[in-house]
């Protein structure tokens, strides 16, 4: 065989390619025959049933409640997390005593189960002997306990909360490798120069840490889009399906109801909103890069 074939970057990268295309596309298709068909809830294929499993889930008025709150629940997270962690990561990227313990114990939470780390804070919201209201009672914020997860109003917030801290491990990875990639000899230029911090920021720090905030915003979209223990293991969606997200949603449909077509169907419509997120994200932020 010819050597140059065997060096072709194309050739090198066709086994994992083909991999992972199967991978995907299998499941995607499994999906896709199991949406389109009538389906009974032990898993048992009845005959074709055209997009009426799609019309199914339009029609069902909890679906926009879940899907507005699963646009609420993954940018409150996302950008929280990103508002927080970059002046972290900043901090953390600083040369002082005890950094690598400070790192240690900021990125501790990532090594942590996410289903058990939302127990803890179950626990934690507890309204009669959780932590939080006895801390709240002890400096005299509140005088009497509040049910934190029994209530609409305050749940699906504190759940946002709870996403946030989790996220934010990870976020500031990514922003520790990239402020490691910017060369200390362009701050040192800009403070010769007389450039204040504020300074050094927007026109240094920022723009060169752009392509990271962009894999932050693309892959914690994707991971918080989908994710699943936080909603789950302290609420189950409720009260009275409140703070139920599509992926909730999507599991109850599924294996609560026995809706195994429905199922499917918004399967197949959430990877598509991902997708088409991805898509439109990534060519503004490269058209950006362009400018």
């Amino acid at each position: 065989m010819n050597r140059s074939v065997l060096t072709n970057p194309y050739v090198l990268i066709a086994p994992g390619f083909f991999l992972a295309a199967f991978i995907i596309l299998w499941p995607l298709y499994e999906l896709g025959t199991i949406a389109m068909s009538d389906v009974n809830r032990f898993g048992q294929i009845r005959g074709y049933a055209g997009f009426d499993n799609f019309l199914s889930v339009f029609r069902d008025p909890e679906f926009l409640g879940a899907l507005a709150r699963t646009g609420v629940w993954t940018l409150g997270i996302v950008f929280g997390a990103i508002l927080i962690g970059l002046p972290v990561a900043m901090i953390l990227n600083e040369d002082f005593y005890g950094r690598s313990v400070a790192r240690v114990i900021v990125m501790l939470p990532w090594a942590i189960s996410l289903t058990m780390t939302a127990i803890v804070w179950r626990w934690a919201l507890n309204g009669e002997s959780g932590l939080l209201n006895s801390g709240l009672r002890t400096i005299g914020v509140i005088d009497t306990n509040v049910q934190w997860l029994a209530q609409a109003a305050t749940a699906f917030p504190m759940q946002i909360m709870i996403g946030i801290l989790v996220t934010i491990p990870f976020t500031i990875t990514i922003f520790l490798g990239g402020l490691s990639s910017i060369p200390d000899d362009l701050y040192e230029a800009a403070k010769l120069e007389g450039a204040n911090g504020w300074q050094i920021f927007r026109e240094i720090t920022l723009p060169l840490l752009k392509p990271f905030i962009n894999i932050a915003v693309v892959m914690n979209t994707i991971y918080v889009f989908n994710s699943f223990p936080i909603i789950w293991a302290t609420t189950q969606g409720g009260p009275a399906n409140s703070t139920d997200i599509l992926v909730t949603y999507l599991y109850k449909l599924g294996f609560r109801f026995g809706r195994l077509g429905d199922a499917s169907a918004l399967s197949i419509m959430m990877f598509a909103l991902l997708l088409v997120f991805t898509i439109i994200y990534v060519r503004l932020a490269m058209r950006g890069d362009d400018k």
